[in-house]
């Protein structure tokens, strides 16, 4: 489904478009809430969800600070550190975030976590996600994870995580083709670059529709760095008649997404990516992030979109997935 309404597509790196945009008047802004996370837990931030039921409550919270779609990583329930490997799993999470979000969008990944097949990263899939992240180049990164401690569940030792996701064009075409199947709009994540190369591979094979819904990573080990003139360079990449999602790693999130916000694009804000509201202070939950990102839009003259407003955006159904 594509959208009826091309107000909301411009050229985020043209200047004269930008000026234009700026007299005007820039579009919504959808505030994407990335929840979890695949690989950190409530080691790091104890405010983290990790269960359904925490996942869903953090959530609904998010989707009432102005949220209208949520990047979500399932976990595992018996084995809670670990990401879910089965449809079943993903199921009871998203059915769940709807019950207390009628409309969010919900955005599963398929980047998953550590040690997965790839057969086990596309298991959302079948849980009938409206969006789901599909990374368009290797994920390369190194950094330790702190130990975690009883009395939480799953304790573990203090892990260095240093781990190659290899993303091939084979691969990233195969996981194009189910979501296209499916009905599935992709997220298409870029790190640097080189993931236009990438996406303009799906364009030509057919497997993406417009607008394109392309996110750019910034400060993401290996991707770019977040860097004002970095994620210009990415925007003149990006190709016509996409739209704009912006994620900061940490320290970098509230510099990038508030950029995004200046240039009209879209934010991305959560835990996963930062689990600080600011130095030295941890995040009381992903409520907090969306409500300090909602403030920022509302400073520039832009509305925060609702739900109905993004599903118009992205060309989605305007009827949610329901959940049985």
């Amino acid at each position: 489904m594509t959208s009826n309404n091309n107000d909301h597509i411009w050229r985020y790196a043209d200047a004269y478009e930008y000026m234009e945009r700026v007299r005007t008047g820039m579009p919504p802004a959808i505030i994407c809430v990335a929840c979890n996370g695949g690989i950190q837990g409530k080691e790091s931030n104890g405010n983290l969800p990790e269960f359904a039921d925490e996942i869903a409550d953090s959530v609904s919270d998010a989707y009432q600070a102005g949220a209208s779609m949520v990047h979500v990583h399932a976990r595992d329930p018996e084995h809670i550190t670990r990401p879910a490997t089965t449809t079943d799993v993903w199921h009871d999470v998203n059915k769940k975030i709807r019950e207390r979000c009628p409309d969010i969008i919900i955005n599963n990944t398929t980047g998953g976590g550590p040690d997965m097949t790839m057969e086990e990263r596309i298991s959302c899939l079948d849980a009938q996600p409206e969006v789901a992240s599909l990374n368009l180049t290797p994920d390369m990164s190194r950094f330790k994870i702190k130990a975690r401690k009883a009395p939480l569940p799953d304790p573990r030792p203090e892990v260095l995580y240093d781990e190659c996701l290899p993303f091939s064009y084979k691969q990233i075409k195969w996981f194009a083709t189910e979501m296209q199947k499916r009905n599935i709009k992709p997220e298409l994540e870029t790190y640097h670059p080189g993931g236009a190369w990438v996406l303009n591979y799906l364009i030509d094979e057919r497997l993406i529709d417009k607008p394109y819904w392309v996110q750019t990573v910034m400060g993401y080990q290996t991707s770019s760095w977040p860097t004002v003139d970095n994620v210009v360079h990415l925007l003149r990449e990006v190709p016509e008649e996409s739209l704009w999602l912006c994620s900061g790693i940490g320290p970098h999130q509230l510099p990038m997404t508030t950029l995004a916000a200046v240039l009209g694009g879209h934010l991305r804000v959560g835990l996963e990516d930062n689990v600080y509201f600011r130095r030295g202070e941890k995040a009381k939950s992903n409520a907090q992030l969306v409500e300090r990102a909602a403030r920022i839009i509302n400073e520039l003259n832009r509305e925060v979109a609702t739900p109905a407003q993004a599903r118009d955006m992205l060309g989605l159904s305007k009827t949610p997935t329901q959940y049985a």
